[in-house]
């Protein structure tokens, strides 16, 4: 424990609550990139998917329908880019409150805008999911 130049022990006002909060917002990050990558290499390759599934002629409706799922992926690989994005900047922000304080802490904002962060996540998981069913069932249907 470190000492005062008067002898007497100083006693660190150390919370660990809040450095797990930070390490878990920082893991948690990190977890949300990784899966954020694999999300736009899949896109990537549904859009391959797509396009060798397509190499006959369709019918309007078809047409219509693959349209629809090209703009679906360029959107989903767009929302993907901007939440990665969103993440990379929260998990430097992070950093930025923590470092170089006496007392690891960060505010409620920072706080709120990771579970703002989780819900955008969630919400990009699902559509992706339901995307992924679409053009599976799309895919099966003209072949």
């Amino acid at each position: 424990m470190p000492v005062s130049q008067s002898g007497n022990f100083l006693h660190l006002n150390y919370n660990p609550m809040v450095q797990t909060d930070i390490s878990q917002f920082a893991r948690e990050c990190n977890d949300w990139r990784e899966t954020l990558r694999s999300h736009r290499d899949e896109l990537h390759q549904m859009q391959t998917t797509l396009q060798k599934a397509v190499n006959h002629p369709l019918s309007r409706e078809e047409q219509t329908e693959l349209e629809h799922l090209q703009n679906q992926l360029h959107i989903q690989l767009i929302n993907v880019h901007d939440l990665k994005h969103a993440v990379k900047i929260h998990n430097r922000k992070l950093d930025y409150e923590v470092s170089g304080m006496p007392i690891p802490q960060f505010s409620d904002n920072v706080s709120a805008y990771h579970e703002n962060l989780y819900d955008n996540y969630q919400l990009l998981e699902s559509t992706i999911s339901d995307l992924r069913h679409d053009l599976d069932h799309f895919v099966h249907a003209v072949q």
